[in-house]
């Protein structure tokens, strides 16, 4: 009992202390104002704040992770936290793709420009060459000498010469050809654009795919350059040879299994069956589709040389008849005029009008293509390491649906060619798509 008397006695003087202390010390009376809000734009103060805090860290966090290059610091090291081991090269491949598409869109628009090209000259060449073979004829036809037969002859004349150097020109360039060729450019370009494009989703890509992505680009370029002057590709050849637009073919390392779901069998896919099958495939793809295309591609090139010769001197035949119009007593210039401005015409429009240097620029084309898969068939069969080759099964489903057939189909005329592998055992084509 004593002890509680003494405690509370002890906090009754506590109290009295604190308010005795209080009572001395005199505290300035704080005047709180009300904020304004009427310099903030649709908001308080708080709420801008609470905004500011809550979102744009945020929003910042995400832009920097959806940005590829914010994965690679200045000084070429990988940030913590969102980087992964092959970021650089990544970044690399998404560098080439960005090229890869403005590639894909000067193309299309370069070969747009040259097709429109070839429409407007062969119209204007014709339109020349009718109009100077109708002024021959009046010239002929006027029964008055003098001033206007001579008007009608110097014009006839100057349109025949103006006739044939643009027949000229348009023979050494091909206008359908240049265009048939960035067309095909535009597409492989494309192709290249989506086997980046999945090889960056599949994740971790090398140095070796960038290098590799560096000379698809730069072996395309050669094969279809987009200047007129310098590196024009040649028109009328002397010999035909199958376009090349790949650069030397690699071996690689094959996926893992993991990465294939664990469903290859054998070696790497491949058996003895599968090599003899692609060594009879890629015999029928020479022996067959490329020597014939081979064969139209030469004759379609025999055939337009003797068109690229005959209209510029159709032309010029016509050029130099209209120019002893009335000077001679004999018909004959009148005849050479006159009909010689009609055949160059119709010369004309069965090259550029039938777009006969687009038709040998697509067997020319074709020619590659199973180039190229005859290429990649003998890398692949040559290389004892099975595992350096690619998976058989995808390798089988890749060559059968690139010719346009099942693996059925593919099967069947492989073994349909006997063991004496001569040309008659060859009945059909291995590509059903050309």
């Amino acid at each position: 009992m004593g002890t509680n008397m003494l405690s509370s006695k002890c906090s009754s003087f506590s109290y009295f202390s604190a308010r005795r202390i209080a009572d001395s010390i005199d505290v300035p009376k704080i005047k709180v104002t009300k904020i304004s809000t009427a310099r903030l734009p649709n908001r308080s103060l708080v709420a801008e704040l609470d905004y500011l805090n809550k979102y744009l860290p945020t929003t910042t966090t995400t832009h920097a992770k959806e940005d590829p290059y914010y994965k690679i610091n200045t000084n070429g090291s990988t940030t913590s936290g969102t980087s992964t081991p092959n970021s650089a090269e990544e970044v690399k491949l998404h560098l080439i793709m960005e090229i890869v598409a403005d590639r894909i869109e000067m193309h299309k628009n370069i070969g747009a420009q040259r097709d429109n090209w070839n429409r407007l000259l062969m119209t204007s060449v014709n339109m020349i060459t009718l109009s100077a073979s109708a002024m021959v004829g009046l010239a002929a036809a006027s029964p008055s000498g003098g001033a206007p037969i001579v008007a009608l002859k110097v014009s006839s004349t100057i349109l025949y010469m103006a006739a044939t150097g643009l027949i000229l020109v348009m023979n050494k360039i091909q206008p359908s050809q240049l265009a048939e060729e960035q067309r095909n450019a535009a597409r492989l370009f494309k192709q290249l654009h989506r086997e980046l494009k999945t090889r960056v989703s599949l994740g971790n890509p090398s140095e070796y795919d960038v290098d590799e992505a560096m000379e698809k680009v730069l072996a395309l370029d050669r094969a279809y350059p987009l200047p007129l002057l310098g590196s024009m590709l040649e028109k009328l050849p002397r010999t035909v040879e199958p376009a090349v637009w790949w650069p030397r073919q690699k071996q690689r390392i094959s996926p893992r299994k993991e990465e294939l779901g664990g469903k290859m069998k054998g070696k790497n896919g491949w058996d003895a069956r599968l090599e003899a099958e692609m060594r009879k495939i890629v015999m029928i793809l020479r022996k067959k589709d490329m020597a014939e295309y081979l064969k139209l591609g030469k004759q379609v090139l025999n055939f337009n040389k003797v068109l690229a010769v005959s209209g510029p001197l159709l032309s010029g035949l016509a050029a130099l008849g209209s120019c002893f119009v009335g000077s001679v007593s004999s018909s004959w210039p009148v005849m050479v005029g006159v009909i010689g401005g009609a055949l160059a015409s119709v010369v004309n429009t069965f090259e550029h009008g039938g777009q006969v240097g687009m038709v040998f620029e697509m067997y020319r084309a074709n020619c590659g293509f199973f180039k190229l898969m005859e290429e990649s068939i003998d890398l692949n069969i040559t290389e004892e390491d099975p595992h350096k080759r690619e998976n058989g099964e995808l390798f089988e489903i890749k060559v059968a649906l690139q010719l346009g057939r099942s693996l059925s189909e593919l099967r069947q005329i492989a073994a349909a060619v006997s063991s004496s592998h001569e040309e008659k055992d060859f009945e059909e084509f291995a590509s059903k798509l050309f």
